[in-house]
């Protein structure tokens, strides 16, 4: 059965590369969001077991994503995807609980080494 997984980023293009690192033989079913309205959306409607956000988005950003994440209990996998590598940044996102930070552009290897260490791959 596939995962439900969604890709979090205004950014078409960083949606496309997030895509193509994805391990070839990775069962997932895949949910695009252009913004955080869309993926705080899509994780109400229960198509994001697994969560790859960005955190600079328009409407609502990956930070406010993970506030409602974190409140409203859902038991998604966020894994932040984003060119701010700031050790603030990194330190707010694994507080809200996400599970790592990948900084982009995002590396085929380097996803792979994260899904492997935590066991979802």
């Amino acid at each position: 059965m596939p995962i439900p997984l969604l890709i979090c980023d205004d950014s078409n293009m960083a949606r496309k590369q997030v895509t193509r690192a994805l391990p070839e033989d990775w069962d997932v079913d895949i949910t695009y969001a252009a913004n955080g309205v869309e993926g705080i959306d899509a994780i109400r409607a229960g198509k994001a077991e697994m969560v790859f956000l960005d955190l600079t988005m328009p409407e609502m950003d990956g930070y406010e994503v993970l506030e409602l994440v974190k409140s409203e209990r859902h038991k998604a996998i966020v894994i932040v995807i984003s060119g701010d590598i700031q050790p603030e940044a990194r330190d707010r996102v694994m507080a809200l609980g996400a599970l790592e930070f990948i900084k982009k552009p995002i590396n085929k290897d380097k996803l792979a080494e994260v899904l492997h260490r935590y066991g979802l791959l």
